[in-house]
């Protein structure tokens, strides 16, 4: 059984998508099933492999899709001797612990143009672990030796290719063209897809004004949770190289849940990791915020926190 979960489990991350591995790591007692035994449990409620059935096996399930949207792992425990064996019909009088693990495949990563920024960026995003795609119009920028890690080189027209690109709903996307215009052009492809990240750089002022031209289009965001413009932590990055690494660090902070699109940019705000990216207010304003002239490229000064990988959460049922 565990062979059919293994083969799953390389089409998992051969197809780019995301599930969750439950293995039973303990066990005391008579349990329905021995340490090892895996059920996987993709987003979409498919499941392959039985850690045992019953309703231990529901509940795990519905811990396993929890944790696909965390993205953090935890730990449940059984008592197998309770009321849950009984309306299981399990009626083994053991313990079981189940170590419930969200698997991904490595995310990809679009830079959208190709200049300074997008060439030290992937620089640092493939040994970082993420499958880089460079999409821009002109060949000087966009081609292999610039980019010789990238997966994918694009030279075509920028909104074009997006329309035509199916994105994955864990891809991330960073917008770093050579102007206004190219950068609407961008946000307007990408701002109705379920990415996971979306990334405009530029300064406050610049993504005021993208704000309302969308709005005037009739262009909604996706999810404006995850929409951060300006792009890039807090960190006071000033050069290209600066950038890709402020950029950098909050891609990995997003991967890692360290910063929480749920609890909103203000709360974000008061985290020990600062991003910079700025939401128009729920009403559209005729001022737009305050920012300094060099804020195009630039960032404020601040620390970055280090973005772990997370704990396993300890539950118990």
């Amino acid at each position: 059984m565990n062979e059919e979960v293994f083969r799953a489990v390389n089409d998992v991350f051969a197809r780019g998508e995301s599930a969750a591995l439950v293995t039973i790591i303990r066990t005391q007692g008579s349990t329905p099933q021995r340490v090892g035994a895996k059920m996987l449990v993709f987003a979409d409620g498919r499941t392959i492999g039985t850690i045992g059935g019953g309703c231990y096996e529901n509940d795990a399930f519905w811990k396993a899709r929890r944790a696909l949207e965390s993205r953090k792992p935890l730990v449940a425990r059984y008592e197998l001797a309770d009321d849950l064996a009984e309306e299981s019909g399990l009626i083994c009088g053991g313990q079981m612990e189940v170590y419930i693990e969200p698997l991904e495949a490595s995310p990809h990563l679009y830079l959208v143009g190709a200049g300074h920024v997008a060439l030290h960026l992937g620089r640092l995003a493939t040994p970082a672990g993420f499958q880089v795609h460079v999409i821009d119009d002109r060949e000087k920028f966009s081609n292999a030796e610039r980019f010789p890690d990238a997966v994918e080189v694009a030279v075509d027209d920028i909104p074009t290719w997006l329309e035509s690109t199916d994105f994955p709903a864990t891809a991330y996307a960073v917008i770093l063209t050579r102007g206004h215009r190219h950068d609407l052009d961008a946000l307007r492809a990408l701002a109705p897809r379920p990415l996971r990240y979306l990334g405009l750089i530029g300064s406050k002022a610049k993504v005021a004004r993208l704000h309302d031209a969308l709005r005037e289009e009739g262009v909604t965001v996706a999810h404006p949770e995850r929409l951060h413009a300006p792009v890039g932590l807090d960190i006071g990055a000033i050069t290209p190289q600066e950038i890709a690494v402020s950029i950098l660090a909050e891609l990995i902070a997003v991967k890692y849940s360290k910063l929480d699109a749920a609890a909103g940019i203000d709360a974000a705000a008061q985290a020990a990791v600062k991003p910079l990216r700025w939401l128009p207010p729920t009403q559209p304003s005729t001022a737009a915020p305050a920012t300094p002239a060099t804020a195009e490229p630039g960032a404020v000064a601040s620390a970055f926190a280090s973005a772990a990988a997370p704990a396993a959460i300890i539950e118990d049922l």
